[in-house]
């Protein structure tokens, strides 16, 4: 998984790289299509409008000028109201595009809102005629701001040339501003005007044509040369120098209409060039976005299947460290307690990966290492056993011999302390003997005594007591006549003494240590009780696991031995020993004899006083 997951990160990258760049190729192409939305809901609608804005201050400074009539002037306003409110509903639809295109739409909204204004100044009397052109001349602007505002546009070719028409529309806006200045005589005011007009006018044709298309161009180019408009070039300084020329009204009216006709045109074809480029727009971003998607895929298959290479290759190493660690040590450090010899063959890991084939050569290694070092303890506990096993079996001679030395002293002693002292040294001596079969019990190895005849449970617990050093202390409580098998006499003695011992050991020298025996439905069960501290519930816990699971003897720990031994004895006989409390607050020690190791009573002894407790009195 956390492979997968170093995968998924670079991928993720990926793939929100190739939806960023899928985002921004579509959205142009959309921008590029609503190119044409844009051109319908406010462009158009905008050039319709100035244009009856131009016809309303054209005959409004006729009005002025008392070349038109009132009806005229009326007519015109109607017009052109409903020119506005024509653009007020189709303007609304694009108002929420972007923040700049409703702030100056709005302006617009502002604009012409004055129109009521300027037409009562005019209707009153309170505005001469080049108050009345400027007025209007501010609504116009307001248009053409908007013009270039959403003339905007990613693709830079059809700006450039969106930009110049608008320009030449600007032109067409000049020339009618003077068509209005150009009425009658003009005072100086307004010819100073009109000059500024006219200049401004035509150097913004000259620029304009230099950089348009020739599809665009051409038709300008034709307007430009005609006989009219050259015309109207003479007509125009002739204005300026304070002249009224004949025929200024026709002559430019038939020009203004002949510009509008070809700013019209101009827009429309800048419009229809839109779609082809979107077209192409989109199809290249399908292009991109289908090949990024593609190295998109094939980067993911790629990582997928490395990723899945590794994570098997790693889960085969894994399964075969944890197959070393779980099944095959385990089974050699059992067979090399057993003695049996063991072959490991090499641990091989089929792995493309260099990285991985060496962790698993270093696997094997260690494999190796561990058997060595397996084989090595087991041929040192082996040889400790031995030696274990030697140590024993002298001194077990040399106490057979002191033994016997010191039964003939006995034997010979008259005086009471003498024989006393004895008695001591030779009960210090049984459990010198008893230290000694420990030593072999833990080698591995069997004592030497034996017995071939049932002998007398009751027998067997004394005998066990008599081998403790604070025998006295011990209370051996009547118990049935149930006998122990002869082969098991010897180990049972020795268990039992272990146990006693440990009893007397860690409880006060004081209280005494009760050892009851009783028929079970599954053997014989016989109870060592001590009046000690006790254990706890985690300590009572670790010892029975030990009991009954034949702990593997650790030379560092030699203040267990005798749970060693214990444990070893009981394994050898299927006997089970168990720890628990004591209601004395001690610790009780259970050991249940299996019944194929318990006979039945020799025969029914006569009826007698109950038989007391006694305490254990030495008896070889």
């Amino acid at each position: 998984m956390k492979i997968i997951g170093l995968l998924l990160v670079p991928l993720a990258s990926m793939v929100v790289l190739w939806g960023v760049i899928t985002a921004v190729t579509a959205t142009e192409s959309l921008e590029l299509r609503q190119y044409k939305t844009v051109w319908t809901n406010l462009r158009l609608p905008a050039y319709k409008l100035i244009s009856e804005i131009q016809r309303e201050r054209l005959v409004s400074a006729q009005l002025l000028r008392s070349a038109a009539e009132k009806p005229a002037v009326n007519a015109q306003r109607l017009r052109t109201d409903a020119a506005g409110d024509a653009f007020r509903q189709l303007s609304g639809n694009s108002k929420d595009r972007s923040e700049e295109i409703r702030t100056q739409v709005d302006a617009v909204y502002t604009q012409l809102d004055r129109l009521d204004a300027i037409r009562g100044e005019i209707d009153t009397g309170l505005s001469d005629r080049l108050h009345t052109v400027e007025s209007y001349n501010g609504i116009v602007d307001a248009l053409f701001s908007l013009h270039r505002r959403v003339a905007l546009i990613d693709d830079i070719p059809i700006y450039e040339q969106s930009r110049l028409v608008i320009d030449m529309g600007y032109a067409k806006e000049l020339l009618t501003r003077e068509q209005a200045l150009g009425i009658g005589r003009s005072d100086a005011a307004e010819r100073r005007l009109f000059g500024q007009l006219v200049g401004n006018r035509r150097f913004l044709v000259d620029q304009a044509l230099a950089d348009l298309d020739p599809a665009l161009r051409d038709p300008q180019i034709a307007l430009i040369t005609s006989r009219d408009y050259q015309r109207m070039r003479m007509m125009e300084d002739q204005i300026v120098a304070g002249g009224v020329p004949r025929d200024w009204l026709a002559t430019t009216e038939s020009l203004a209409k002949a510009f509008d006709d070809a700013q019209l045109r101009a827009s429309a074809m800048l419009n229809e060039r839109a779609d082809p480029i979107a077209d192409q727009v989109l199809a290249r971003a399908f292009l991109l976005a289908g090949t990024a998607l593609a190295l998109v895929i094939v980067s993911i298959a790629f990582s997928l299947r490395m990723g899945t290479r590794l994570s098997k290759e790693l889960a085969t190493l894994r399964q075969a460290a944890l197959e070393v660690a779980e099944e095959r040590l385990p089974d050699v450090v059992a067979k090399l307690r057993k003695g049996e010899k063991v072959e490991i063959p090499e641990l091989k890991v089929a792995s493309t990966t260099a990285e991985i084939d060496d962790v698993g050569q270093a696997f094997s290694t260690v494999q190796q290492t561990a058997v060595e070092a397996a084989v090595g303890q087991a041929q040192l506990s082996e040889g400790v056993g031995h030696v274990f096993r030697n140590l024993a079996r002298r001194s077990q001679t040399l106490l057979h011999r002191q033994r016997i030395q010191l039964q003939d002293m006995q034997h010979r002693a008259t005086d009471p302390e003498a024989l006393d002292d004895l008695f001591k040294l030779d009960h210090l001596t049984t459990r010198m003997r008893r230290h000694a079969e420990g030593l072999i019990i833990l080698s591995g190895a069997t004592p030497g005594r034996g017995w071939s005849r049932p002998v007398p449970l009751l027998d067997v617990v004394r005998g066990a007591a008599a081998e403790v050093e604070d025998y006295q202390r011990v209370v051996v409580e009547p118990m049935p006549g149930q006998r122990l098998a002869g082969p098991v006499v010897g180990d049972m003695i020795h268990l039992i003494a272990e146990l006693i011992e440990n009893a007397t050991v860690y409880s006060p020298a004081h209280t005494p240590v009760i050892v009851r025996g009783e028929a079970a439905a599954r053997g014989f069960a016989i109870e060592v009780e001590d009046r000690g501290f006790g254990m706890s519930e985690e300590e009572l816990a670790d010892y029975n696991e030990r009991l009954a699971s034949l702990p593997e003897f650790d030379l560092a720990d030699s203040d267990r031995l005798g749970l060693f031994v214990v444990s070893r004895l009981a394994a050898r006989h299927d006997i089970r020993v168990t720890l628990r409390g004591s209601p004395y607050g001690g610790t009780t020690a259970i050991v249940l004899i299996p019944e194929e190791h318990v006979a039945e009573p020799e025969a029914e002894a006569p009826e007698s006083e109950p038989v007391r407790p006694m305490r254990v009195v030495r008896s070889d």
